[in-house]
């Protein structure tokens, strides 16, 4: 009973498998596995249309390793490219400008960065800035924004 649903129904088990490769994606984050859930959609796809099971395994195999030869490679220097990734996150920040909300001093401050709040130093040695000053953000240290003031 069990093998007969499942062979009326094989488009559910490429389905549940898609799901596995996914999460494990999720977890290893390598682009391997996205790949491979790709595949297996397509054999979900086939399995679905009433394709012979051979067919679908032939189909999601030659899918998955055209995804791996071709996409992953693009995927992998996209996300590996410093350059490309360097306006993500608070990497992004460097270079803007903000403006001083209370005092910045060598160990504590507080600046209006992208629209939010954030702690703020500046450099050893150089000149504290004052509210209302506009500084420039010279990097980001954690959770604290290094500046100084804007010329």
């Amino acid at each position: 009973m069990t093998m007969e649903w499942l062979g009326d129904n094989l488009w559910l088990a490429w389905l549940g498998l898609a799901f596995v490769l996914i999460a494990i994606e999720a977890a290893t984050v390598d682009f391997v596995f996205v790949m491979l859930f790709g595949g297996a959609l397509v054999g979900a796809l086939a399995a679905a249309l009433g394709a012979p099971v051979v067919l679908q395994i032939v189909l999601a195999v030659a899918v998955a390793l055209l995804l791996i030869a071709v996409v992953r490679p693009i995927v992998k220097r996209q996300f590996s490219d410093p350059a490309a990734s360097a306006d993500i996150g608070s990497a992004a920040l460097a270079g803007r400008t903000a403006r001083v909300l209370k005092t910045v001093t060598e160990t504590d401050g507080r600046v209006r960065l992208a629209g939010e709040t954030w702690s703020a130093r500046v450099p050893d040695g150089a000149a504290s800035c004052l509210p209302g000053d506009e500084v420039h953000v010279v990097s980001i240290d954690g959770a604290t924004a290094i500046v100084t003031k804007s010329p």
